[in-house]
């Protein structure tokens, strides 16, 4: 079946507080970036290169996902992908998607927009650097299986990533 994604998931924007003011920062909130996503050699995410202070969280559009929220950069740039592994939050540079556990797995939509990233940088607009809006990622339509279908491609695929895991730690 043909969804929009806006349909499937809650789409929950990052932020960055002041850089000036050192309050904010080096705590215990892992804030994600590209950046971190661009090292990072799993599907899911746990940790990050910079973290901020509860007081920076407070004091920024940054918001807490769950455990589980797909997490798509969608500026410099656009379609990293990991899979939260920890409540965290992330900068402005991602659109974070908490799936509807009715009608999406979270693995497959994560193996799903990992198909599609040429596809979203194509749709997406901006003079100094490309960005994948909040509005046109609302509307993107998606064809989605079933869920028994959905979670038998998360087991053929998952099984693969940790054989490529495995082989990486070696």
């Amino acid at each position: 079946m043909k969804y929009k994604i806006k349909n499937l998931c809650k789409i929950v924007c990052g932020g960055t507080p002041s850089t000036s003011n050192p309050e904010y920062w080096g705590k215990d909130v892992i804030w994600l970036t590209p950046k971190d996503l661009s090292v990072n050699r799993s599907k899911y995410i746990d940790n990050s290169l910079n973290k901020l202070s509860v007081k920076g969280l407070n004091n920024s559009s940054a918001k807490i996902v769950p455990r589980g929220t797909v997490l798509l950069s969608s500026r410099a740039p656009i379609g990293y992908l990991a899979i939260a592994n920890k409540k965290l939050c992330t900068n402005q540079g991602f659109k974070s998607l908490i799936c509807n556990d009715k009608l999406i797995n979270n693995e497959y939509l994560y193996y799903l927009l990992y198909t599609k990233v040429a596809e979203l940088q194509s749709i997406s607009t901006g003079s100094t650097f490309l960005e994948l809006s909040t509005n046109t990622l609302k509307e993107y339509e998606i064809n989605i299986h079933s869920m028994n279908e959905q979670q038998h491609i998360v087991n053929i695929l998952g099984s693969i990533d940790d054989k490529i895991e495995n082989n990486e730690k070696i």
